[in-house]
């Protein structure tokens, strides 16, 4: 009697070990591994590619047994193998119109060949992903590096004349050229650093990428300027190199506004240098400043008597 019972014990324990080892082998036969971002750049389409790898972590997988479905928006879609590679599927949905988000999970039929000769149907599945569809975004900055006072242009779509690029959170002179380019010119700040780049707008913001500041030594001449009141005079900006394309754009201030009459400076793309024609305004004496290049910053004294 005790036998039977010892017995019968035994053989359920041998059971259910079996049947929890067949459970964890089951779950470390295949491992699914989404590879689609979680933010997609918007398409004229609206059709958007959504892609899986299935991996094989063990060698009792029946051999085409493996079926991949999307299910999204209440629709069970097959997957089919990408060319990418024989492990790598997809499917291409159409998202319907209006809607800049989706959200989906992955469930994969496959069966498992047992040691006695005999298949068992098992399925695996990821959690959901949710799918973000981006309006605007940046492809790429123009160029990584250039002195203050060049001009960059940043490639990307959806942008608007609202949107302002930032360097490192300070805002840039941004010229908006279409929904595909901007450009903006480097700011006042100081050379030698690397700075992140941002844009931002009705649309939220967006990473750039990273500009370095590079130093550009850059001399005036006259060295000062001594005008009276109407008086004129030519004050010529020289570089060391040609200015890039876009043009190189000279940001002067002045502690002495009301003296000074003077146009925007901007060297040609390709040139060396650029003279405008400084008018003496209302009489005072102060500086002409052009901050970031040199040492720092390069002053030009001026008075208007």
């Amino acid at each position: 009697m005790h036998k039977n019972h010892f017995a019968h014990a035994r053989k359920f324990v041998l059971w259910l070990g079996a049947a929890l080892g067949l459970l964890l082998l089951a779950g470390c036969d295949l491992k699914i591994v989404n590879l689609t971002p979680s933010t997609l750049p918007e398409n004229p389409s609206q059709i958007y590619t959504i892609s899986a790898r299935i991996e094989s972590k063990g060698g009792n997988i029946v051999e085409d047994s493996v079926v991949p479905h999307l299910i999204i928006d209440g629709q069970d879609l097959l997957m089919k193998k990408s060319s990418l590679g024989s492990d790598i599927y997809e499917l291409d949905y159409q998202l319907p119109p209006g809607r800049d988000e989706f959200a989906y999970y992955i469930l994969v039929n496959y069966k498992i060949e047992e040691s006695n000769g005999n298949t068992s149907d098992l399925e695996a599945y990821i959690e959901t992903v949710h799918v973000k569809i981006a309006s605007r975004y940046v492809l790429s900055l123009g160029a990584n590096r250039g002195p203050v006072g060049a001009r960059v242009s940043v490639l990307g779509r959806g942008f608007t004349a609202q949107d302002i690029v930032y360097l490192e959170g300070s805002p840039t002179r941004t010229v908006y050229e279409s929904p595909s380019s901007l450009s903006f010119f480097v700011p006042a700040v100081d050379p030698g650093h690397d700075y992140k780049v941002s844009i931002s707008g009705a649309n939220g913001s967006s990473p750039v990428g990273t500009f370095r500041v590079d130093p550009l030594n850059i001399q005036a001449s006259p060295a000062s300027l001594n005008l009276h009141v109407g008086e004129q005079q030519p004050l010529t900006f020289t570089l060391p190199v040609t200015a890039p394309d876009g043009g190189l754009l000279l940001d002067v201030t002045t502690d002495v506004p009301d003296s000074v009459i003077m146009p925007e400076v901007i060297v040609p793309a390709g040139s060396t240098t650029v003279t405008v024609t400084v008018q003496g305004g209302h009489p005072g004496s102060g500086s002409l400043v052009l901050k970031g290049y040199g040492a720092g910053q390069v002053s030009i004294p001026i008075t208007v008597q």
